[in-house]
């Protein structure tokens, strides 16, 4: 299949067009390196040809580098994996630095051929370096098309020549935004930042008309001319180099030092800032390849783009089942969740009822609605247009009727057996035989909430995160009696919406709360012991968790935390692990310290809501211990707190696919993304070290850190988790 296309036009300007056969946007391959080298030679030595202009045959430019194409090439290199790793990049590097140069004479920097790059869509990664090595982008004038160097968000960073190109151009101070924190920008931000030259309507005759009347001057790069002084100084510089302490200080702020790739980057820009270009090529190709060995930055690709990528495909979706895309919603409760709820299928262009007991509270639900999208319209991301049509898609009324003609409905009510059972039972008697009911509970077992139901093949849990417009994890849980049209309609409703799906069996918890809640246990359990809170939560960070146990708790409210754990032990009887846990939960809550909601709960907070510091009333009660324990120690209780119920869940069925396990954790709680998820985690320390840390774990702290069957065997036998469960491998 040919990705590139070749023509020349009768003015003599040669287009390179991109646009990969078969594939909904272009991704870059190895092959289709070596086609564009062969298209960049041919242009530069046809004496016809004036000058190259690089576009799309897409509306996307360009989606990056294909990332299997550097597994395949780990494989291919045998013993030595960081080497044909190494050769590949500098590979790119060369076909890059040839059509920068564009045949021009070393010396005098004249003779070369102007190329230019018409951006008409979204370009990112591999797709803003090429253009970056250009001499000048265009982009469409379309605020919806974006472009950057978004590499760091999944474990790696820009190592086809964007980290060198841009750091030169702007310095390294302006570049810290595009670079360290992935940022997509529209057309008028990128000029702003020059990631861009120009904005046009149409960037392909923009793009040919620059071309035709270049002077040899507009191709010689900053870099290549003599004299070039990088901006706002070299590291040798004094404002420089305190570019560079406050840079490292960001980073390490940012990151606490979880994250191998925003230090590789810083230096290979720190590095190759104190020498010339093409030294500085080589020294971003050994950084990028250290970062491609690191075995988290192979987990992060994998959960973050690769399995995710193959979850919101369909991995998991019921092959024989036809397509169930959702036409008309109905939401149940127009509380925070359901308005939530009401909100994302609404922007996915569904009709929806907002159901709620009285009209004041369904329309309250629809007010959510009109406030997400006047902060849109005073963000210029919205038309007054667009609001009134997405409100005019919400139909908020307490009139149960309105849910006739419904093929799917979600109900968001009380977190109450009962209530739920009699709003599933009324709701039914009204709506189409072949519509699915779903519940979002985020505990309540669905088979139980099931039995309310006269059609159970087709009741289904579909769990959201709360806010859910910003949540991108949607929780899809299994009844015993669940039938495939039921997870087929689910599935194809959350890709409606744009998020991620997990599928799971039915279980108290499902999986994700399975899992949080004994990560916010332990840390309330080393108060107890005396443990400082500020050690648990700097711990977690540490770890690369968005916020400690201590500081989440609070954040989700202290009387959630007791709610839980008195439904979990009048569900579970004389088999409730009592908890010291629990008793400090308890105490709070009588206390009134309910958390972030009353502006008291572990933290202290100002009048406006701000945390000011942690309560030191709980050392009343808690003493700080004497001796603190070892910070490894801590952070080791909390992942296993955590790991050992993902193993818990395969073991047991509730999940049925690792990669659900691995992607659900990360996007759901933000378990240590650098991890690639907690069954990631699990095979980058290895299994046997795990086993054995279980062993001292649970002789130390107790038997909830017993190690699991499923993770003795695999230990004794010395299997990884990809390597026994790997899907794609069990496919082919």
């Amino acid at each position: 299949m040919a990705d590139f296309k070749y023509s020349v036009d009768a003015d003599g300007v040669a287009f390179i067009t991109w646009d990969a056969e078969g594939k909904s946007m272009n991704v870059m391959t190895r092959e289709a390196f070596e086609l564009v080298d062969g298209l960049v030679d041919k242009a530069l030595g046809d004496d016809a040809v004036k000058g190259i202009v690089i576009t799309s045959g897409k509306k996307d430019f360009a989606g990056g580098m294909d990332l299997n194409t550097l597994a395949v090439i780990r494989e291919e290199a045998g013993d030595n994996p960081a080497q044909g790793l190494f050769d590949f990049v500098m590979g790119g590097h060369r076909i890059l630095r040839k059509l920068e140069l564009a045949g021009m004479d070393p010396k005098t920097k004249k003779g070369g051929k102007p190329v230019a790059c018409a951006i008409n869509g979204t370009c990112a990664g591999i797709g803003t370096e090429i253009a970056l090595a250009c001499h000048h982008r265009v982009m469409t004038d379309n605020p919806k098309a974006k472009i950057g160097l978004p590499e760091i968000l999944l474990g790696i960073f820009p190592g086809g020549g964007g980290t060198i190109r841009y750091s030169r151009m702007v310095g390294a101070m302006a570049a810290a935004p595009v670079l360290l924190e992935g940022k997509m920008m529209d057309p008028a931000k990128a000029k702003g930042a020059s990631l861009i030259d120009a904005v046009s309507d149409d960037p392909v005759a923009a793009a040919k008309e620059w071309v035709l009347n270049a002077k040899d001057a507009d191709l010689v790069k900053p870099w290549d001319a003599k004299g070039y002084k990088m901006p706002g100084g070299a590291p040798y510089h004094p404002a420089g180099f305190m570019t560079f302490v406050g840079a490292s200080a960001m980073v390490n702020g940012k990151t606490q030092g979880a994250y191998p790739a925003p230090k590789a980057l810083l230096s290979a820009i720190y590095e190759g800032a104190l020498v010339d270009f093409d030294t500085a090529l080589r020294i971003e190709a050994r950084w990028f390849t250290n970062v491609l060995m690191n075995p988290s930055s192979s987990a992060m690709i994998r959960s973050l783009f690769i399995n995710k990528q193959a979850l919101e495909k369909g991995a998991v979706r019921p092959k024989d089942v036809p397509d169930q895309s959702v036409r008309k919603i109905g939401v149940l409760g127009a509380g925070m969740m359901g308005a939530g709820i009401a909100l994302v299928s609404a922007q996915a262009g569904m009709e929806v009822v907002l159901i709620d007991r009285d009209q004041a509270a369904a329309d309250k639900g629809k007010a959510y609605t009109e406030a997400y999208l006047d902060k849109g319209i005073k963000r210029g991301k919205v038309t007054a247009e667009k609001k009134e049509a997405m409100l005019g898609q919400i139909t908020a009324t307490p009139d149960l009727q309105k849910l006739q003609g419904c093929d799917l409905i979600i109900e968001a009510v009380f977190e109450d057996p009962g209530v739920k059972a009699d709003m599933t039972k009324r709701v039914e008697a009204i709506i189409p035989e072949d519509c699915i009911f779903a519940s979002n509970t985020s505990t309540l077992p669905i088979t139980g909430l099931a039995e309310a139901s006269v059609r159970p093949e087709q009741f289904i849990g579909i769990h959201f995160f709360s806010p859910v417009e910003k949540m991108f994890l949607v929780e899809i849980i299994k009844g015993k009696k669940t039938g495939d049209r039921a997870v087929a309609k689910a599935l194809d409703y959350v890709r409606q919406i744009r998020k991620t799906p997990i599928v799971v069996n039915d279980a108290r918890f499902f999986y994700c709360n399975r899992c949080i809640i004994p990560y916010v246990n332990e840390g309330a359990r080393m108060i107890t012991e005396g443990v400082s809170p500020v050690l648990i939560d700097n711990a977690a960070r540490q770890l690369g968790f968005p916020v400690g146990p201590i500081q989440l708790t609070d954040e989700t409210s202290i009387d959630l935390g007791a709610k839980i754990a008195r439904a979990t032990k009048a569900a579970m009887g004389d088999a409730y692990p009592e908890s010291p846990a629990d008793d400090l939960i308890f105490w709070m809550e009588d206390l009134g310290r309910l958390g972030r909601k009353t502006n008291a709960g572990f933290f202290d907070y100002d009048d406006k809501g701000k945390r000011v510091g942690y309560w030191k009333g709980l050392q009343e009660k808690y003493p700080l211990a004497d001796e603190q324990p070892d910070l490894i120690e801590v952070q080791e209780r909390l992942m296993f707190a955590q790991v050992l119920e993902a193993v818990r869940a395969l073991e047991e069925g509730v999940l049925e696919d690792i990669r659900e396990g691995d992607v659900g954790a990360v996007l759901a709680w933000g378990f240590a993304p650098w991890s690639g998820g907690p069954l990631s985690w699990l095979d980058i320390i290895g299994t046997p070290y795990a086993a054995e840390r279980c062993d001292q774990l649970a002789e130390k702290y107790g038997p909830r850190f017993a190690c699991p069957p499923l993770l003795r065997e695999m230990a004794d036998k010395g299997q990884s988790f990809y390597g026994r469960f790997n899907p794609e491998a069990k496919a082919a």
